[in-house]
């Protein structure tokens, strides 16, 4: 896709989605890096239930730390994969202590050094707590991005570099966002509500 015909493409879900955001519920770093490894195979709602007690209990990885790994399975079970979570998170409170001083380091290379933390979750932390003009790509942005045709690609790395290519800096982040309303509010994974797809209209690609 042309950077013009995705500059389309960004105007349409703006005027779609004029409320975009991120709707995981964190409000410092340490709450966003939590609640990005928990909403793994997710959905953000389930995730937000448990980090309102969660994080009202233990606002910080020290605090964390008193958690044994049973005790934080039992805490994030609902979120799903709650052994590996458990055991990821707990691991990178440990890293945060002895390596950062408590504090959630602001550099990719640093966050991805943290057990848990990829490619996808690094971005998040980075775009959400520090303010980085960032396009993770999560399961939305990477099926949105290849149905409507700004990407084409099989892996969301590649996905990544490709939304970097055509999508302008200052408007990654919010582009973000955009994808990732529209994915769960009309581009389905199954049953995508073509018809009330304003990019189903001239803009989109590839009509699935």
């Amino acid at each position: 896709m042309t950077k013009d015909k995705a500059l389309n493409v960004f105007e349409a879900l703006s005027e779609l989605y004029p409320e975009a955001r991120a709707e995981l519920h964190f409000s410092n770093p340490f709450e966003t890096l939590i609640a990005t490894m928990l909403s793994a195979q997710c959905t953000d709602k389930r995730v937000n239930m448990v980090t309102e007690t969660l994080f009202r209990d233990f606002p910080d990885a020290q605090s964390m730390l008193t958690l044994t790994q049973e005790q934080l399975e039992e805490r994030i079970r609902e979120c799903g994969l709650y052994r590996m979570k458990a055991k990821h998170i707990l691991e990178a409170c440990k890293i945060l202590i002895s390596q950062y001083g408590g504090r959630v380091p602001d550099t990719r290379k640093e966050l991805m050094s943290l057990p848990g933390v990829g490619q996808k979750t690094a971005g998040v932390v980075l775009l959400a707590a520090f303010g980085d003009d960032q396009i993770p790509v999560d399961t939305h942005v990477f099926r949105v991005s290849n149905r409507i045709g700004l990407a084409c690609a099989n892996t969301p790395d590649k996905v990544e570099i490709q939304l970097r290519d055509v999508i302008p800096e200052g408007e990654r982040s919010k582009t973000h966002h955009l994808l990732i309303w529209h994915g769960r509010r009309i581009c389905h994974a199954r049953n995508p509500a073509c018809d009330n797809c304003p990019l189903n209209h001239g803009l989109c690609e590839k009509n699935l």
